[in-house]
């Protein structure tokens, strides 16, 4: 009856130091090369010398050098020795010039449309390569980023799975968004006088409801809703075109303005300042930890940082008071 052997340990120690020796041709640099005393460096040539059964370097005078299988294990041993860089160093970092890359995001509508200009701007100075499917808040989060069929989420995380990764990107406050020459844009804005209003809420659930309405409650006061839509942009755009009041997230006063008030902007609405304490809105992106070290991903998430966080150009609108009209 035949026993086979166990297998043999492969110590990639071995392969780095007979890497060192042959291109040092000397125990005492290859030790040097390698931080380790003299003494050692010869145990292990010596070790080498019994598993190869080939001397590997001989004394010639004063120097060593290499026998002609030494000779020959020279190259081989310096490619091993690089590829055990290569799989067991740290990850090295993309040229994002060189990426061909689509990245798909799930992100609401009106932090699509804030992303959009800033993500293509830098992707055309640094990686044209790269395109961006961005998909409404139509999939559940936790399982579409582990299974891959998004590459980030942006916007409000407020349920993910234990495993995925969130950065918290930009505090924002809620503000009153109206057309100009509103009612509410000539008097100071009082809870009273916004609670009277009518207002449109935007809820991919149809919710009548929000933190507006608790904080209204705590005064005796009731908002006077009259549509639900599931888009923060159709609510903008039916404010621009009646007296309806929508809530916008803008800036906290004294920071910079948030790219999330440019179509506010653009649709010449007002936004006024609500005399009630709100909640902050926090807008924040989340990912499957499988990426968190991947070069690709690293730049994505710098990128979508860079474009909601980044201040835009002075024209952006600002937040008023309301005291009287322009």
């Amino acid at each position: 009856m035949l026993v086979s052997s166990p297998d043999p340990v492969i110590d990639a120690n071995l392969a780095i130091a007979l890497d060192a020796l042959l291109a040092e041709h000397s125990v005492t640099r290859a030790a040097a090369r390698l931080h380790t005393s003299p003494a050692a460096m010869s145990r292990t040539l010596a070790r080498l010398r019994r598993i190869l059964q080939d001397p590997l370097l001989v004394r010639a005078g004063q120097t060593m050098v290499p026998t002609p299988r030494a000779e020959a294990l020279r190259e081989e041993a310096a490619t091993v020795v690089r590829s055990l860089g290569a799989l067991l160093g740290p990850g090295t970092s993309v040229d994002p010039a060189g990426l061909r890359s689509t990245f798909t995001l799930q992100a609401a509508d009106l932090v699509g449309a804030a992303l959009a200009p800033g993500l293509l701007h830098l992707a055309q100075q640094e990686a044209p390569g790269v395109s961006f499917r961005i998909r409404a808040e139509e999939l559940e989060a936790g399982p579409a980023l582990r299974d891959g069929r998004i590459d980030l989420e942006v916007g409000s995380i407020d349920h993910v799975d234990p495993e995925t990764q969130v950065e918290e990107l930009v505090r924002l406050r809620m503000v009153a968004a109206v057309r100009p020459g509103h009612p509410l844009t000539e008097r100071p804005l009082t809870p009273a006088r916004l609670a009277a209003a009518e207002h449109v809420v935007v809820s991919r659930r149809g919710r009548f409801t929000g933190p507006l309405d608790a904080a209204l409650a705590e005064q005796n006061l009731r908002r006077r809703i009259r549509v639900v839509l599931p888009s923060h942009l159709a609510a903008m755009a039916l404010a621009a075109r009646s007296d309806i009041v929508c809530l916008v997230p803008a800036a906290p006063p004294g920071a910079a303005p948030s790219p999330l008030t440019h179509d506010a902007d653009a649709l010449g609405l007002r936004l006024l300042d609500i005399p009630l304490t709100l909640p902050p809105l926090t807008i924040g992106m989340a990912w499957h930890p499988r990426h968190t070290a991947d070069g690709a991903h690293r730049w994505l998430r710098n990128t979508v940082r860079r474009a909601l966080c980044t201040p835009p150009a002075a024209s952006e609108l600002t937040v008023t008071d309301a005291t009287g009209p322009e």
